[in-house]
């Protein structure tokens, strides 16, 4: 073995024993904006939510019990969230990321849209469903795009495992969904394939959904499109 495949073994095996349960993210450093920093400041105080191990009450999270409550994990830029709690104003959304430039994105469009169904949290979606989120409590969970981590050595980093997948089972009500979509088509098959495994979900679908109408066409996803790339779209439902 050379030098840098014993690295890189060493770095998977240490790897292995400090990331002994699902992550959702790897950390990246990344640079704030002025408007971003101004929206953490002036945005996080009302529409941000602190982890804490503790349940949160949705329906008073959201000042009202009679919305559905979607989680969305790994929001990114959160171009895609704001458009989506727009589309849906009857639906509240719990939109949980890790890297702070994102996050402070995501406050800018609620403010500069006056979007008062989204809440932002800034910790790892598994601690949060774990500790905060009631079992039974959500209608709907949504992926959208999530890393493929396209090395096979890196495969087990992927957010959609089977554990992941159980544990979002226990969060959604009986005809909730999970809608998760992909423009990897070699994860799109593992999705699919550990989604139809697990015996608590439902296809909506024979294997890959029309894409739903709520979520909008991204720029770089129109642009791949144009392309010939493919877009792949699952949506399952619960038990």
């Amino acid at each position: 073995m050379n030098t840098l495949n014993q690295t890189e073994q060493v770095q998977d095996d240490a790897e292995d024993l400090s990331q002994r349960r699902i992550r959702s993210f790897v950390l990246r450093q990344g640079r704030l904006t002025k408007g971003q920093a101004r929206a953490l400041e002036t945005g996080f105080p009302q529409f941000g939510v602190n982890y804490a191990p503790e349940l949160l009450n949705l329906n008073a999270l959201f000042n009202r019990a009679d919305s559905k409550k979607i989680l969305e994990i790994g929001f990114g830029m959160g171009e895609t969230t704001a458009k989506i709690a727009q589309v849906l104003p009857d639906c509240d959304f719990l939109a949980a990321e890790v890297h702070t430039p994102g996050v402070g994105a995501l406050l800018k469009l609620i403010q500069e849209n006056e979007l008062n169904n989204i809440r932002v949290i800034q910790h790892d979606v598994v601690e949060v469903l774990h500790n905060m989120v009631a079992d039974g409590s959500l209608d709907g969970v949504h992926i959208f795009f999530p890393d493929p981590w396209h090395k096979k050595r890196h495969h087990k980093r992927r957010l959609i495992q089977a554990e992941f997948v159980q544990l979002l089972c226990t969060k959604l009500k009986a005809g909730g969904y999970l809608h998760v979509a992909t423009d990897w088509q070699e994860y799109a098959e593992w999705v699919l394939e550990v989604l139809n495994a697990e015996a608590q979900l439902e296809n909506t679908a024979q294997d890959y959904a029309v894409k739903p109408s709520y979520r909008p066409l991204t720029k770089f996803e129109n642009r791949g499109l144009k392309l010939g790339h493919g877009v792949w779209d699952m949506v399952f439902t619960r038990k």
